[in-house]
């Protein structure tokens, strides 16, 4: 299997691409550190691998990735639980208002967003990078978004956080690449999630454009994002650092 004997930590494990990507490395061998805000997502979610595996290589715990201390804890933990790290998916992420120009958004929106989606991203890194030396190398994939390589209308605080990610992602690739640790993004467009669903149930005009905005004309699917993720933090990709991959349908190439 493609993660025997590998750990991998997921972070906003509970649901969406998340979930997904943790059901993927499980069925791949992985040993799992699960972490999220939503107790019952991230529970449900280790319960599923464990119905599936039966061998006790999934763990789930209550982290909050704009917490240091709760981040530096989980850092610690996948070491003491299962002996080292060896990859990293940075999937927690929050959108935000996305249905007002920027002049209307506030302050308080604002500051959620960055903290979750950006400085969470810089946490994590910060205590997983350490970790993953540690263990002699691995890789980290950070979730960012379509909205990271172009604009997004009525969501300009959530488009500057991802392009923020993929700052980070391009900066720390550079600096770790000797060190055997390779950082990359995914930058998925509309895909069936929660999120996604709570962005469309805003207006009726929001759910169609959503529709149409791939030249697909569909939606993506967690599973196809998922196995970008499976690839990047696999040895498979051992030669590829400091990409953000665009997983859009085509949306992009426009």
């Amino acid at each position: 299997m493609l993660f025997e004997n590998q750990v991998v930590w997921v972070t906003g494990g509970g649901s969406g691409i998340g979930r997904m990507t943790c059901l993927m490395l499980a069925r791949e061998g992985a040993s799992l550190l699960i972490t999220d805000v939503n107790d019952e997502g991230g529970e449900a979610t280790a319960n599923l691998i464990a119905h599936e595996d039966g061998h006790g290589r999934v763990l789930y715990r209550h982290a909050d990735v704009t917490n240091s201390d709760d981040v530096s804890h989980m850092a610690r933990l996948a070491h003491d639980h299962f002996g080292g790290l060896h990859a990293a998916v940075n999937s927690a992420g929050i959108s935000g208002t996305f249905d007002k120009p920027l002049h209307e958004t506030d302050e308080d929106n604002y500051t959620r967003v960055m903290d979750v989606n950006v400085k969470g991203v810089w946490l994590c890194m910060r205590s997983q990078i350490p970790a993953l030396i540690q263990s002699g190398g691995g890789s980290i994939v950070n979730l960012a978004s379509v909205a990271g390589l172009i604009g997004s209308p009525g969501g300009s605080i959530y488009a500057a956080s991802k392009h923020a990610v993929i700052g980070l992602t391009k900066a720390a690739a550079l600096e770790y690449a000797r060190s055997n640790v390779r950082i990359n993004a995914v930058c998925p467009s509309f895909i069936e999630t929660p999120m996604v669903t709570a962005i469309t149930e805003v207006s009726q005009k929001m759910a169609e454009s959503t529709r149409k905005a791939s030249p697909m004309k569909r939606l993506g699917r967690p599973e196809e994002v998922a196995e970008l993720i499976l690839w990047l933090c696999s040895s498979r990709s051992s030669f590829v650092n400091g990409v953000s991959y665009a997983i859009d349908g085509g949306l992009t190439a426009g």
